[in-house]
């Protein structure tokens, strides 16, 4: 694989200091340009980021230490200019954060996002690598309407489907009728570590704004079909959630719920677990877990202390899978919050796009 040279927007907070993590010694990508706000820009990312840095068990990488950071928003076109494609993980309003990732691609750049503002633009894939790879075909219709002969914009799902929808994904050909998901998500899903967010410590808020109507509806549009130079949502299954932040610091865990049309054995759900796999895992990307969902026998198992890193932490694990008196089945389901569900599968994503050829 050729090697290509990356920026990340948005390098400063939590995402963007993981995205510097996984990219320090990644075999295909080199971070050549960092982006954050008006108040961050010029300095180098040491100062930028001082007591900040999140990852106190994983010191900044050197390498990126003395990088003078652009303003995110004013330095388009010089980011464009040193880089193949960018990774973008800003915290801005959502029309704010559309047309900024707009202009990158239109600046010929490629962005991969780790936000929710393009998730539901018809023309804007939002994959999760290992479930819907063929909606990258979409890009094309992208840049048609952007005007691009190299830049679009490609998306990662929500960090709670992916503990739960790549349980679910393989078992659809039974006929998933309805899905009920409780989530437990940790503080890291909000950019917060205990130290920044004592409030935190021995609570629950049975609250997080627009997370359930993201767990409703996104993975609807990770199972739709591309129609007419659009993404068309599937009609099925119907979805209901409850999201819930739990004092844990990284990995969300899920308690499922699910009804089917043709009620399969649990020894067909264990065996269509251990054997699903996706592209990244034929083509052996270089962040996709070789064993992508891990099921758990011990009763107390998937825990997020325990179970979060598997496999890098781009891994799902799942346990407890029984019958229900309501639904058909329940099971419990646990991601990397910050791996699989943000920077690791962005990363991921890229790599995909790379292998395929979308950003030569």
């Amino acid at each position: 694989m050729k090697q290509f040279r990356v920026g990340i927007i948005g390098a400063t907070g939590m995402v963007g200091q993981r995205f510097a993590l996984l990219l320090a010694d990644h075999p295909w990508f080199k971070v050549t340009a960092m982006a954050a706000s008006s108040r961050s820009a010029g300095k180098t990312y040491r100062d930028a980021v001082g007591a900040r840095w999140a990852f106190k068990d994983m010191p900044m990488p050197e390498q990126f230490a003395d990088i003078v950071l652009y303003d995110a928003g004013q330095d388009i076109e010089k980011m464009a200019a040193e880089v193949d494609f960018c990774f973008c993980a800003v915290d801005m309003k959502k029309d704010e954060l559309r047309a900024l990732e707009e202009a990158y691609a239109k600046a010929e750049c490629p962005i991969v996002s780790n936000n929710s503002a393009h998730r539901f633009t018809p023309d804007v894939p939002m994959v999760i690598p290992e479930l819907n790879d063929e909606h990258l075909a979409i890009i094309e219709s992208q840049k048609k309407r952007l005007g691009t002969k190299r830049g679009f914009i490609a998306v990662k799902s929500n960090c709670s489907i992916q503990s739960y929808v790549p349980a679910l994904h393989p078992l659809r050909k039974y006929g998933i009728k309805e899905v009920l998901a409780c989530t437990y998500q940790a503080i890291s899903g909000a950019g917060k570590t205990f130290e920044r967010w004592p409030e935190m410590v021995d609570n629950l808020i049975p609250y997080i704004g627009g997370e359930e109507e993201k767990s409703e509806q996104e993975p609807l549009k990770v199972w739709g079909s591309i129609e007419n130079g659009q993404i068309v949502k599937a009609a099925s299954p119907l979805i209901t959630t409850q999201c819930l932040r739990v004092p844990v610091a990284d990995g969300h865990t899920a308690a499922v719920f699910v009804r089917f049309e043709n009620k399969p054995t649990i020894e067909q759900i264990k065996a269509d677990w251990a054997a699903f796999r996706g592209v990244p895992q034929d083509l052996e990307l270089p962040h996709a877990p070789k064993q992508f969902i891990h099921y758990f026998e011990e009763p107390d198992r998937p825990q997020a202390r325990l179970d979060r890193n598997l496999e890098g932490g781009m891994a799902v694990s799942v346990g407890r899978l029984r019958e229900d008196t309501l639904f058909d089945y329940k099971f419990v389901c646990l991601s990397h919050n910050t791996l699989r569900g943000a920077a690791g599968g962005a990363v991921e994503l890229a790599e995909l796009l790379a292998a395929k050829g979308y950003f030569d």
